[in-house]
């Protein structure tokens, strides 16, 4: 499946050397004011080429709104999205079409269709990733006038954790927006850098850790059984291909905790239920408790490394050895970012939809 949603739906297309990728929004409310510098603000957060953390593929990731806005407003019908591939280079792949890159899509894809795109991945590229941060960036805007805010960080790279606290939200997000890494601790910062920069000098990569917070959700999103909100964003976030692991507020913290220890407390604040804790990370039995909801995604290291691998050669059946070379993130975590902010805002979107708080008609 290439659409992810019940209500506000989302289907990305295309291949990371091809023409074209982007994105398909259906089920968005007629009356929102969209522009396309609403979406290309989210898309130079995770554009390469721009700094030298990240691969040295240089696109500029502009979009251009092809259909569903009309004066400045959505008009509730599909809004079709294109960003053109300009900096492709598809030569050193030639090379290695028919070897198995270690960590890569390449076998599974080859067993599921018996053809691939070889070049840069095709399909299974994170250049796939752009579509979703286009569609996530209307999601955000439409959460937005909810008051509902979306912020992802990186707390971890390559063994170096952040000590950033997102109790002061206001604070982190105005460090993140400023990190070359996206980070909310200027010290790890420095440290990761480090990291990252010493692996590419080894030809190797790092991976690490993203925290999402959703701030002022409505209680009651989220359904009972199976669309549970812990349920839906984790299926969100375990949609991008880098992601091998999700937990809630104290996660697997809470396997080695009592129950009298796990246990978030209520309190009554001016007639409203809230909790003295958050250790449940604003989510029971599925369903949000209007606390910040607190997700940490687990993201591997790029599978593209220049330091010698062994491998498979499916043409000729023999064991071989592999460089991959091309430009390659040596840690992905800064760019993986935004595209979990754009997955996180995209489920929100879809469940205040599914619970009648976000009409079809906003004007």
């Amino acid at each position: 499946m290439n659409t992810f949603g019940r209500m506000f739906r989302v289907t990305t297309w295309g291949e990371s050397h091809g023409r074209a990728v982007g994105a398909v929004v259906d089920g968005c409310p007629s009356g929102l004011e969209l522009d396309e510098e609403d979406i290309n603000r989210e898309l130079r957060k995770r554009r390469p080429g721009f700094s030298i953390l990240t691969s040295g593929r240089r696109e500029e990731d502009r979009v251009e709104i092809m259909s569903g806005v009309f004066e400045g407003l959505t008009l509730g019908t599909p809004i079709s999205m294109i960003i053109h591939n300009r900096d492709v280079d598809s030569a050193p792949y030639m090379e290695i079409k028919d070897i198995i890159r270690p960590g890569h899509a390449d076998l599974t894809y080859l067993e599921k269709f018996g053809i691939r795109d070889w070049r840069g991945g095709g399909r299974s590229s994170a250049r796939e990733t752009a579509g979703r941060v286009a569609g996530g960036a209307i999601a955000r805007k439409l959460i937005g006038l909810h008051g509902v805010e979306v912020l992802a960080h990186a707390i971890e790279i390559g063994g170096v954790r952040s000590r950033a606290d997102y109790a002061d939200f206001e604070g982190l997000k105005s460090t993140v927006e400023r990190s070359e890494i996206r980070c909310g601790d200027p010290h790890a910062e420095k440290e990761m850098i480090e990291k990252i920069l010493n692996a590419k000098k080894e030809g190797d990569s790092v991976g690490g850790v993203v925290e999402v917070i959703v701030r002022n959700p409505p209680p009651g999103i989220g359904e009972p059984v199976f669309l549970k909100l812990d349920a839906y964003l984790a299926l969100g976030a375990m949609t991008v291909g880098a992601v091998k692991g999700v937990e809630f507020g104290d996660g697997f913290e809470l396997a080695r905790k009592r129950g009298s220890e796990a246990n978030d407390e209520p309190y009554l604040q001016k007639g409203r239920v809230r909790f003295r804790t958050n250790r449940a990370g604003g989510i029971l039995g599925g369903i949000s408790t209007g606390e910040d909801i607190i997700m940490r995604v687990a993201v591997k290291p790029t599978p593209s490394i220049s330091k010698p691998q062994k491998t498979v050669n499916i043409k000729t059946l023999k064991e071989e050895e592999i460089q991959v070379r091309g430009r390659h993130d040596p840690c992905i975590v800064p760019r993986i970012v935004p595209v979990l902010e754009a997955m996180t805002s995209i489920v929100i979107a879809d469940c205040m939809m599914l619970q009648g708080l976000i009409p079809r008609k906003l004007k």
